[in-house]
C-alpha cells in the first residue's frame, strides 16, 4: 500500500513542479539556518529561567484577547453572532467582555514545520505536495508572510518568513529526508524566535502547520513545553498527519492533543486528493474569527497559566473552537 502511495504522489509532484519554470537545484546554494540548541530539559522546565523571561507576556497588563471561530455541527462557520451571544469563564468566575470584533482579514504569520525524518521517508513526497498546495491556497504576498522549518535529528530554518512564494516551494522542493525527529524542538524555536515577534499581536493571526506522523524521538524540549511556547506565541496549530495506515497510532494523538489545546484542528487524509478540502477547511477558518477581549477578575501577573473556557450563550448545537488558556505576565 504505502509503494502504491509513493507512486502515485510522486507522479503528482512531479508533474506539478513540471509546470514551473524555476526547478530546485541539486544542492542549495548555502546550508539553511539551524535553530540554536535548546537547554537540557531540567533547564528549561525551571519557571525562574532567565533566558524565558522575555517570552512570559504574551498579553497586556489590563485585558486578555481571544481569537476563535465557531461552528455548527456540521463544521458551517457561524459569522453572525454578537458581544452579548458570548461568556467567558476564568477560574469559574463569569468575566466582563470589554471589545469584541469579527476578525475576517487579518494578515497572517505562518510556520510550516515539514518532518524530515527516517520515519516518514515513504511518504516524504505526501508531505511535499501537502506544504505546496497549503502555501499556492493560503497565502496572500500582499498582507501575508510564512516560514519553513524542517525537521529531523535537530530543527532547521529553510525558508525565513517571507511572502515570495517561489522562495518557498524552492525550499520544500529542496528537503531531503533522513535523521530522527525533534517535532517539539521545532514547534518550540518557531514559536519563540519567529511568531512573536510582530507586534501588537491582535493584530495578526499566528498558525503553525505541521505536516508529520507526530511521533518524537529526539527533542530535547518535550511536548508540553513545545505547547506552552506556541501558547505564549498566541499560535494556533493545525496538523495534516501523514499516517496513512488507517490506524491510530500514538503520534495522531499527540497532533490532536497540540491542536485541541491551541484551538486548531488535525486532518488525517488518506489520499492526495483528501487535501484540497483540508487546505479549504484551514484557510476558511483563518478568516473568520471573531476576537474578544477582557480584563481578568480579579487581575493576576504570577506569570503562569490560566485556563478559560468561552461558550455560546443558548446555542449547545455550536462550536467554539479557541485556545484553552493564556500565560499571565509576570511583574
Amino acid at each position: 500500500m504505502k509503494y502504491f502511495w509513493s507512486a502515485i504522489l510522486g507522479a503528482s509532484v512531479l508533474a506539478g513542479l513540471a509546470l514551473r519554470a524555476q526547478t530546485a537545484p541539486s544542492a542549495p546554494a548555502a546550508p539553511a539556518a539551524q535553530f540554536a540548541e535548546p537547554p537540557n530539559n531540567a533547564a528549561a522546565a525551571s519557571s525562574g529561567s532567565a533566558a524565558e523571561e522575555p517570552t512570559r507576556i504574551i498579553l497586556d497588563v489590563t485585558r486578555v484577547n481571544i481569537l476563535f471561530t465557531v461552528t455548527d455541527k456540521k463544521g458551517r462557520f457561524i459569522t453572525d453572532l454578537g458581544k452579548d451571544d458570548f461568556q467567558i469563564i476564568e477560574n469559574k468566575r463569569p468575566q466582563t467582555i470589554q471589545q469584541f470584533t469579527a476578525e475576517s482579514d487579518l494578515p497572517l504569520r505562518l510556520a510550516i514545520l515539514v518532518d524530515t525524518s527516517n520515519s516518514i521517508r515513504e511518504q516524504f513526497r505526501f508531505e511535499q505536495e501537502a506544504a505546496m498546495r497549503f502555501i499556492r491556497s493560503v497565502l496572500r504576498p500582499s498582507q501575508d508572510r510564512a516560514m519553513l522549518v524542517s525537521f529531523d535529528s535537530a530543527a532547521e530554518m529553510v525558508t525565513d518568513l517571507t511572502n515570495n512564494l517561489s522562495q518557498l516551494e524552492k525550499g520544500i522542493t529542496g528537503m531531503r529526508p533522513g535523521g530522527g525527529t525533534s517535532l517539539y524542538d521545532a514547534i518550540y524555536f518557531a514559536a519563540k524566535e519567529k511568531l512573536m515577534l510582530d507586534q501588537p499581536r491582535d493584530k495578526f493571526r499566528r498558525a503553525m502547520i505541521l505536516i508529520s506522523d507526530g511521533q518524537d524521538t529526539e527533542s530535547r524540549y518535550s511536548r508540553d513545553q513545545a505547547l506552552e511556547m506556541a501558547q505564549k506565541a498566541d499560535t494556533v496549530i493545525y496538523a495534516i498527519s501523514t499516517n496513512i495506515t488507517r490506524e491510530d497510532s500514538d503520534g495522531d494523538k499527540v497532533l490532536r492533543y497540540l491542536t485541541d489545546e491551541t484551538g486548531g484542528q488535525a486532518f488525517f487524509p488518506f489520499k492526495v486528493e483528501d487535501l484540497d478540502q483540508n487546505f479549504e477547511n484551514i484557510a476558511n477558518e483563518l478568516r473568520h474569527q471573531y476576537n474578544i477581549f477582557y480584563r481578568p477578575e480579579p487581575l493576576r501577573t504570577d506569570g503562569l497559566y490560566h485556563a478559560v473556557t468561552l461558550k455560546v450563550k443558548n446555542h449547545k448545537d455550536l462550536i467554539v473552537r479557541a485556545r484553552k488558556g493564556y500565560y499571565a505576565p509576570r511583574l
